[in-house]
């Protein structure tokens, strides 16, 4: 069986008792499914995040023990000539959100985003790929290309209902929410542009505490360019001197702005999410060299790049990369420690209630949220105790999935959001995250660097 991910890191699975029947077929990639040894704590309700789709189902045919089985009797032979196209493996995925929390809370530590990341590939390479998935799997690259037609489109699904009727029924977007238009200007076009879409003036800021390289992902650059500018604002504010990474001098496209390649890897487009990858690592090439640590603002972009990047087969720059990487509220707390000190002032009579991506919880980085929160003098900060949103990138938008996506966000995230009074600020670092909790009880949430901004005290 030929992969499109590298499984080379689960070469030495299986050796010893305690493995739990690799398949017959798929290599590497079939141990990696065999890491599940059955302790089901996919099919618990506490706290955590693993499993949404057990949660809301009290099924355990949606847990991550039930799509190990359906994958291995796949790799078995059991689901006949095209397993990866088979309905009871599309079953058992079907309400799969990609929320990394079986990595961190499995015991076993099953990656079944990675797993669904290479069924899908399969999948695509035996059924070809529908226009649903290339619209979603292909944003960053078309909104390089024809943002200001996007942004009309959405505009003008979200204001005509026969429109968002006519989307539902032959893309299969859901009417039931709103689409997120991109923003009427990019990230870096004003105030930071010199010339072209994406080019800045050099670096920002004085640099008393050295170079710091911010990574602003598709969604900060088209959607929410005040995270980005926020972001700088803060950075500058604390003594640093901003590069912001642009596509490298030979990239193939030099007026498209860098991707990581998340959407792309969450459809099962591997060659183009390595594709995308490659730009990223040749546009990042002077700060890996240099050492110095380049900030992401998005949770599933930055970590994407520190964790899917080692499965893309890239070579050996992935490692000095993966060092170097930070999510934003990551870094401000770590060099706390060595010394910043931000001038911060808590706004009055506000609470802040914060929302963590899965992803951050699935990297150990809410304790970097906390830390970051407490930085501010005198605030009043609550980590909200809740799972997946359930926006889960596409999925909620995506019209057969739109229940069972509300149902997520209802277990606990949408009652604590409503639960807090109008003057307090909701902090979601989450693209997908903010629009949930948004769509959901009206309220808008801001990014920890949005938050941070504010709390400036003006020099």
């Amino acid at each position: 069986m030929k992969t499109h991910l590298d499984w080379s890191g689960y070469d030495t699975y299986g050796i010893g008792d305690a493995y739990s029947g690799i398949p017959a077929r798929g290599g590497n990639y079939a141990k990696a499914v065999a890491v599940c040894m059955h302790n089901r704590a996919c099919q618990t309700e506490g706290r955590g995040v693993m499993c949404p789709s057990f949660r809301i189902t009290h099924d355990p045919a949606h847990s991550t023990e039930a799509r190990v089985a359906a994958f291995k009797a796949a790799l078995n032979g059991d689901y006949g000539d095209d397993p990866f196209g088979d309905s009871r493996l599309a079953a058992a995925m079907d309400l799969c959100v990609s929320c990394k929390a079986c990595k961190k809370e499995c015991p076993s530590a099953v990656d079944m985003v990675l797993i669904k990341t290479e069924y899908l590939a399969q999948r695509n390479d035996a059924h070809g790929v529908s226009f649903r998935t290339r619209l979603f799997g292909g944003l960053p690259a078309w909104l390089g290309r024809w943002r200001r037609p996007a942004r009309w489109l959405a505009l003008t699904r979200n204001a005509l209902p026969p429109v968002a009727w006519a989307a539902e029924k032959f893309l299969g977007l859901t009417s039931r929410r709103p689409l997120p238009p991109p923003a009427a200007k990019p990230f870096a076009v004003k105030p930071f542009a010199a010339k072209g879409p994406f080019a800045a003036k050099g670096p920002l800021g004085f640099g008393e505490r050295g170079d710091v390289w911010l990574f602003a992902d598709t969604f900060a650059q088209h959607f929410d360019p005040e995270i980005a500018e926020a972001a700088v604002a803060v950075l500058t504010a604390g003594g640093y001197r901003v590069r912001i990474a642009q596509p490298a001098p030979d990239d193939p496209e030099p007026n498209r702005s860098l991707c990581c390649g998340r959407t792309f890897l969450s459809m099962g487009m591997v060659g183009k999410a390595r594709a995308e990858a490659l730009r990223v690592i040749a546009a990042l090439k002077p700060a890996i060299e240099a050492g110095a640590p380049i900030v992401g603002l998005e949770p599933s972009c930055l970590l994407s790049m520190r964790d899917e990047f080692f499965s893309l087969g890239l070579g050996a720059e992935i490692g000095a990369l993966g060092k170097n990487l930070y999510l934003f509220e990551e870094f401000i707390a770590r060099e706390a420690l060595r010394g910043l000190k931000l001038p911060l002032k808590a706004p009055e009579g506000v609470k802040v209630y914060a929302h963590g991506h899965c992803h951050q919880k699935a990297f150990g980085l809410m304790k970097s949220l906390r830390k970051t929160l407490g930085l501010v003098p005198g605030l009043d900060f609550e980590l909200i105790e809740s799972g997946c949103c359930g926006m889960a990138g596409s999925f909620g938008f995506e019209a057969e999935h739109y229940e069972a996506s509300q149902k997520m966000a209802e277990l606990a995230l949408l009652p604590a959001v409503r639960a807090a009074r109008p003057q307090d600020v909701i902090v979601a670092d989450g693209f997908s995250c903010r629009h949930q909790i948004k769509d959901g009880s009206g309220r808008k949430p801001v990014h920890m660097a949005v938050l941070l901004r504010d709390s400036l005290v003006p020099a």
